[in-house]
């Protein structure tokens, strides 16, 4: 009876093991990033889900029926389907939707943009450029009235993001002279002869009559934001973290889930408005019928945002150093102490944080500065103290300027890093130039979270732009693993090498490193049996080749729960 009892408890394994497959790729170089990284030649695929791996005779023979579709991969490399745990996809999916956007990589591009538009642009009406990065600029500067004057007949706007710029007549337009008080927070920025030079640095509401966001119909909306989907699954991506919805977004997203297109998977961050009153903010998360892993793993919540400084990009992160004298030709400051903005103070952060964490949400904000690192981490000790923060899942938002003691805080408190390492690669030259190289030990070190424990979700913050390699920011997830292996910058300089982690790590960090911030291990991240079928066969081997090969690895086929979403599956 005891022989026959376990025979009978093997049943129920020996059927899964012995279960037709719909889908065995095999004789090929299948990275598990399991455990252990295992490396496999074959894998396969029933319902959605992986139902084994290992060598290609045995899994052939064991699961191999006539209805099975099996595909021969010739060596070539498989991954786990890639995650950007940080994009925002529907301004990314209208910023080319009705036109193609140039690359404005200097002023030279961006003159030659406005004169372009004129021709085609009535006289009298608006010209404003797409938003664009100061660092990334060729100049390494803003630019001014006079760089933005090569039209007289129209009023020109370029959107830096927290700084703009106006040309002659948008001043005059506006009414913006040398005695135009600076608004609340912010700077008409004067050149020598006390005139305003155009830029306004968190100062863009005095324009008058900049057109607003352009108007797209929802239908236009829907359709820009499953092309947007599609393209990221062309880049290998199979999940993506949207980093600030609201309510109209969380309505399109559930539309196109009950149309059933989503061709990937999508978590969803609840940013919110804390310029209000604090007892507004936390009414309204209160209120709320939202909180982390509401939904399922094609559509769901995860993360509750706030926004604590500005940008890196733009002199406005909250620094724990002085932007010093280069802070002028790259951002147009005027103070060599300025030190960046804090949006919110702390004791009203806690108040949010609070009420948020006991809705069950996962926390996180907007930091980039140093300082306003330091900031999150004090609200996420008081919170600590009160119940351990590591539970959540909560975590650092970009946190470009770390130090040792914000790395030991995040070790100490269990804190995720939601991570963009293309920052280093295309930022960090201007950066160097404001704050020295000897002050950048601490800035995006890499390696430091993973030696520490810090669990790494990678991410692109995309929000402009379909080319994977040109989109402000690159979201083509094998260039930026490429930029974790080398830490090498546009001008071709390695930033401090002992930084630099292995490729393994670099996979981890889009794989079980993003799952995990995404509360999807278990069922992502990893190819392994009973996990859900998502993967990426690439066109090499992303461990043997050259480094830099890596970042021109290019999907052969992305597959969804075993189905293809971009690409094709290679046949004989």
């Amino acid at each position: 009876m005891i022989l026959l009892r376990a025979l009978l408890s093997l049943l129920p394994a020996v059927g899964i093991l012995a279960a037709d497959a719909d889908l065995i790729l095999h004789n090929g170089r299948i990275l598990t990033a399991d455990s252990a990284f295992s490396t496999v030649q074959a894998v396969a695929v029933r319902g959605g889900k992986f139902l084994e791996t290992g060598a290609s005779k045995e899994i052939l023979a064991r699961h191999r029926s006539a209805r099975t579709e099996v595909v021969d991969l010739k060596g070539r490399t498989v991954l786990p389907g890639l995650i950007d745990a940080h994009v925002h996809v529907l301004s990314a999916a209208l910023s080319e939707y009705r036109r193609p956007l140039p690359p404005l990589d200097s002023i030279a591009a961006i003159q030659q943009y406005i004169r372009e538009k004129a021709r085609t642009t009535p006289k009298g009406e608006w010209i404003v450029v797409p938003r664009t990065l100061p660092p990334r600029l060729k100049e390494m500067r803003l630019p001014t009235r006079a760089d933005l004057d090569v039209t007289t007949g129209h009023p020109v706007a370029f959107d830096g993001s927290y700084v703009w710029g106006a040309n002659s007549l948008a001043l005059k337009i506006s009414g913006i002279t040398r005695d135009t008080p600076n608004p609340p927070g912010g700077e008409v920025v004067k050149g020598p002869d006390g005139e305003p030079n155009g830029i306004l640095r968190n100062a863009a509401r005095l324009l008058k009559g900049v057109p607003g966001e352009e108007i797209f119909t929802e239908q236009e909306q829907l359709d820009a934001m499953e092309k947007m989907q599609r393209i990221y699954a062309a880049a290998g991506l199979t999940a993506v973290g949207d980093r600030a919805i609201g309510l109209s977004d969380y309505a399109l997203y559930q539309k196109l889930k009950t149309a059933n297109r989503l061709p990937i998977r999508v978590v969803l961050t609840w940013r919110i408005n804390t310029s209000r009153p604090t007892s507004e903010v936390v009414a309204e998360i209160r209120n709320s019928p939202w909180t982390t892993n509401l939904g399922d793993e094609r559509l769901k919540f995860g993360t509750f945002k706030v926004t604590l400084d500005g940008g890196q990009s733009v002199g406005t992160a909250y620094q724990r150093m002085p932007y010093g004298p280069f802070g002028r030709q790259l951002y147009g400051q005027t103070n060599p102490d300025a030190r960046g903005t804090l949006f919110i103070e702390p004791d009203k952060l806690y108040e949010i944080f609070s009420a948020a964490r006991d809705r069950g949400w996962q926390l996180t904000a907007h930091v980039q500065g140093g300082a306003a690192i330091d900031n999150l981490l004090d609200a996420f000790e008081r919170l600590d103290k009160v119940k351990p923060i590591g539970p959540t899942r909560s975590h650092v938002m970009h946190g470009s300027f770390q130090s040792e003691d914000s790395l030991a805080r995040m070790a100490r408190m269990g804190i995720v890093e939601d991570y963009q390492p293309g920052w280093l690669h295309l930022d960090a030259p201007a950066l160097e130039r404001v704050f020295h190289l000897s002050n950048m030990r601490w800035f995006s070190p890499t390696k430091s979270y993973f030696d520490r424990g810090i669990p790494v979700a990678g991410g692109s913050d995309h929000m402009i732009g379909y080319d994977k390699d040109r989109a402000v920011n690159p979201f083509n997830p094998f260039l930026n693993m490429w930029m974790m292996l080398t830490r090498r910058t546009t001008e071709g300089k390695v930033i401090y090498p002992e930084e630099r982690i292995s490729r393994q790590q670099a996979i981890r960090a889009y794989t079980t490193g993003a799952a995990f911030l995404q509360f999807s291990e278990k069922v992502r991240g990893s190819i392994e049996a009973g996990k859900l079928a998502d993967l990426v066969i690439i066109d090499r081997d992303i461990l043997t080749c050259p480094e830099d090969d890596v970042r021109r690895i290019q999907p052969v086929a992305t597959l969804v729960e075993g189905v293809v979403v971009a690409g094709t599956l290679p046949r004989d």
